[in-house]
């Protein structure tokens, strides 16, 4: 059966288009090919990007060499052996990779438990496909951490994946490594895959390689039955080129969704390909994810400002990772109705938050706000919802 309503796919496109100041939105600020030409430590022009001259085939099903030869430049980290670049598909956006993931390793009365609050799809797809989901829930009380213990007692006999999203959407929180390591531990004892979201790696704007909690990717810890998704879309500011991947150090996994991918996607956009290979090459990946850290940690000064300015109505837990915050909402120690206010917000000021309850009934008064916008925008949008606020808050409904 199809899944549910995609609650915030809903919610992203009955508002985003009519938003002056869209602070809902996941992605880093975008870039025009003209822009992201510029960032390159080599003479490129938008033209260069792009081989015109090639015939537009199918192209190498699993994705460009060059440009999977460019990811697998990115797993491999010191003190790992080199990730193959067959070990990669490329897919339109880590959206496809999560569901083809789904679609190759999940079925009818299989056990999945999956790291919560997150990405709707990476619940309602598996139990669409007829898969009992546990939710292994995030403590906000602990920094959104959640309990090994809780996951030990999750996992069961027929569990047959376990999923995670590091960092996560909408917290901006991390699963650090001596975490990881229990989890990948407690797979290994039972033979159990993981499936790793990591679409906002690697945009760390808040801890340093330097810091013992720091994540690996989940491509680097020694268990192999794991597999990692991303995209350009997030981290990468190129949502409009819609190129995303599935990767694992399993070639026996690799081969199992590059049977399900014939089904769905054949081929990825020889155009986009190129574009991707470029935009993570060497000569271009450190000056855009530059650009990208360094705009969310003005930004992030920003909210964190506007957070402490009104402390008396907001509650929080500062993002580490990604482009994401988890905002409370209260009044007169209750919650606010956050649909109700993120409507009259809009209305108000054309400033676009996202409804927590997007991501379940229970995250009543939550907000989540989008930062690693141009900065200017992010600015005027926080100072419109000062004013808001100060006028209009009052009027805003408590959560039933």
């Amino acid at each position: 059966m199809p899944p549910p309503p995609f609650a915030v796919e809903q919610w992203m496109n009955k508002y985003e288009t009519t938003a002056k100041y869209n602070l809902a939105e996941t992605c880093c600020a975008p870039l025009s090919l003209t822009a992201l030409a510029a960032l390159s430590e080599t003479p490129s022009t938008p033209a260069s990007l792009l081989d015109l001259k090639a015939p537009l085939t199918y192209g190498e099903i699993p994705g460009s060499l060059p440009l999977r030869t460019n990811l697998s430049r990115l797993y491999s980290s010191k003190g790992n052996a080199p990730l193959p670049p067959d070990n990669i598909l490329i897919t339109p956006g880590a959206i496809a990779a999560n569901f083809t993931v789904f679609y190759a390793l999940i079925g009818k009365g299989d056990h999945v438990v999956c790291h919560y609050p997150t990405y709707q799809q990476l619940y309602s797809v598996p139990a669409s496909l007829g898969a009992e989901v546990s939710l292994w829930k995030s403590r906000e009380d602990k920094g959104w951490l959640p309990d090994f213990e809780e996951l030990k007692a999750l996992v069961r006999d027929d569990t047959k994946l376990i999923v995670l999203n590091n960092p996560q959407n909408p917290t901006g929180a991390i699963l650090p490594p001596p975490l990881l390591h229990q989890i990948t531990a407690l797979a290994a004892s039972k033979n159990i895959p993981i499936l790793s979201d990591e679409v906002y790696r690697p945009l760390f704007h808040s801890i340093t390689p330097l810091s013992p909690s720091f994540p690996p990717s989940l491509l680097s810890l020694p268990y192999t039955n794991t597999i990692t998704t991303g995209s350009l879309s997030k981290a990468y500011s190129l949502a409009g080129i819609r190129v995303g991947w599935l990767a694992s150090r399993n070639p026996a996994l690799i081969a199992r969704c590059a049977e399900a991918r014939d089904y769905t996607t054949i081929a990825v956009s020889q155009l986009d390909q190129q574009i991707a290979a470029f935009a993570l090459s060497p000569a271009v990946i450190h000056g855009l994810l530059g650009r990208n850290i360094q705009l969310a940690r003005t930004n992030l000064d920003l909210l964190e400002r506007f957070v402490l300015k009104h402390e008396e109505f907001c509650s929080w837990t500062r993002p580490v990772a990604g482009t994401t915050a988890f905002i409370k909402f209260s009044r007169e120690g209750r919650a606010v109705d956050s649909e109700s206010f993120c409507r009259a917000l809009q209305a108000n000021t054309g400033v676009m938050f996202l409804p927590g309850t997007a991501f379940g009934a229970e995250w009543k008064g939550y907000v989540r706000v989008g930062f690693v916008q141009e900065e200017g925008v992010v600015r005027e949008g926080l100072e419109e919802v000062r004013k808001f606020m100060r006028r209009l808050f009052d009027d805003v409904p408590l959560a039933a």
